[in-house]
């Protein structure tokens, strides 16, 4: 029997059991549709969280003051003071790896501008700021060098600031905002840049000259932390080792004693997220792999139930030369239709509900090829494995057992 004819049977036999086969194929499609939906939210989600991380600055690096906390020890406030302005000079000049350095001291309080206030933090900061952080002034202009070996009073601030302070929608640049009494007047407006994926509102910011906010806001010495950007995402780690190396020169640390200062860089904060968006991936795909087991299990089932239903038509077949290999295809391929046709609906059904997902809920969304492919693979070779026992059980029949079968 050739395999036309087989595959025409198989048909006809699906046709005739059409509810049957339908409620067969759900387990595989409602598998299928999972597997791709929770692969497309994971997927979506990492790509949003490396998107966001690219717009902060892939390759910017973090300079904290102090050792790292170990078992949860708090340090002494003075291991808090090791970062100075004349580390920040030492860096700046010494440095091959970096494309730009920035101190940064940010003070907290109310900012007041005529009868409107709102709690916020001022950042001092040098002008390679915005590049670092990939901030950019869409009115007005950066403070000025000039501006920062001065410690003039002037300020660049976000958007948050400006709906909070200026309600009225009243240009703010040249206006004058206070922090703690003392006043600023406001030379630029940034960008926005919206909410990161940790859900901080990068518009709620303002940019003052570092020697401004340490002279005439906190009155201190040190730096909070020192951020910096290596000249390129792959230079990183020779960055960090640079500043590794001279911070530990000038700090006058030996050999053996430990560092009094943190860095941390966007690629371990990248890694650290990548890999638990990547663990819950993981984990939907298996739970939502599992509809798959279910609809397997669904076609041996009914494969079972249709080699029960069938058995006198098998003894037929095969009593007018109907050979077991003809029997054994005439189920696999069944159960092959069953799962492949049930693997197409779920693809189409798993790729509409991520759109809408996308649409509905706004959650990122990215479907990738490789998705789709892997779940229709793995339902075919579900229909396969599942199908292959009960079809080998019709086709060991004896044909005359099968026909006195009632």
């Amino acid at each position: 029997m050739n395999g036309t004819n087989l595959f025409k049977i198989a048909l006809r036999a699906l046709a005739n059991n059409k509810l049957r086969a339908f409620l067969t194929m759900l387990g595989i499609i409602i598998g299928v549709a999972s597997v791709i939906a929770m692969l497309a939210i994971g997927q979506g989600s990492k790509r949003s969280i490396q998107q966001q991380i690219s717009e902060m600055g892939s390759n910017m690096i973090m300079i904290h003051p102090g050792a790292e906390m170990r078992g949860g020890v708090r340090q002494d406030p003075s291991a808090m003071q090791t970062l100075k302005l004349e580390n920040y000079e030492k860096l700046s000049e010494e440095c091959t790896y970096l494309s730009g350095i920035s101190p940064n001291v940010s003070s907290s309080g109310q900012l007041v501008a005529g009868s409107n206030n709102y709690p916020s933090s001022v950042s001092g900061v040098s002008i390679d700021y915005l590049n670092i952080r990939q901030l950019s002034v869409e009115q007005g202009e950066m403070f000025s060098e000039n501006d920062i070996r001065t410690a003039a009073k002037v300020c660049v601030i976000g958007k948050t600031i400006v709906d909070n302070l200026f309600p009225d929608g009243s240009d703010p640049i040249g206006k004058v905002i206070r922090c703690n009494q003392i006043p600023m007047r406001v030379v630029g407006v940034l960008k926005s840049k919206g909410y990161n994926s940790m859900g901080q509102d990068q518009d709620d910011v303002v940019l003052a000259p570092y020697t401004t906010v340490m002279k005439r806001l906190l009155a201190q010495t040190y730096l909070g932390g020192i951020f910096a950007s290596a000249l390129t995402e792959d230079m990183t780690e020779e960055a960090v080792e640079e500043i590794t190396s001279i911070l530990r020169r000038e700090h006058k640390l030996k050999a053996t004693d430990d560092d009094d200062f943190t860095i941390r860089t966007q690629q371990e904060l990248s890694s650290m997220l990548n890999t638990t968006t990547d663990l819950m991936t993981t984990l939907l795909a298996c739970i939502a792999g599992i509809s798959l087991v279910v609809g397997g299990i669904g076609i041996m089932n009914i494969m079972y139930v249709s080699v029960t239903e069938r058995t006198r038509e098998i003894g037929l077949r095969m009593s007018v030369g109907a050979r077991g290999v003809d029997i054994l295809s005439q189920f696999l391929i069944e159960a092959i239709l069953i799962s492949i046709t049930g693997g197409v609906i779920g693809v189409i059904i798993g790729c509409g509900a991520s759109f809408m997902i996308k649409s509905i809920a706004h959650w990122p969304v990215f479907i990738q090829p490789w998705s789709v492919l892997l779940s229709f693979a793995v339902c075919t070779i579900t229909g396969v494995f599942f199908g292959w026992y009960p079809a080998k059980k019709a086709a060991d029949l004896d044909p005359i057992d099968a026909i006195r079968y009632e």
